[in-house]
């Protein structure tokens, strides 16, 4: 359907000469974008549990979750 990669099915490279075109992203910039602060992880874990998620926007997030999880 896509006509330029019809054109590159048949195509083959060397590996280093594949690379030469590929950069990859360091380790260190990748554990930034997806590293999440405690707090982050502790909001998500109440999100995805309904009781704690429906409690936290009656009586706040912190309340919430130590009731469910403290």
């Amino acid at each position: 359907s896509n006509p330029l990669f019809s054109l590159l099915v048949g195509i083959k490279i060397k590996k280093e000469v594949a690379n030469a075109f590929v950069k990859r992203q360091k380790r260190s910039s990748l554990y930034l974008e997806y590293y999440k602060s405690p707090m982050e992880q502790m909001h998500e874990q109440c999100e995805n549990y309904p009781p704690c998620d429906y409690l936290s926007d009656q009586i706040g997030f912190a309340m919430a979750y130590n009731r469910f999880f403290g």
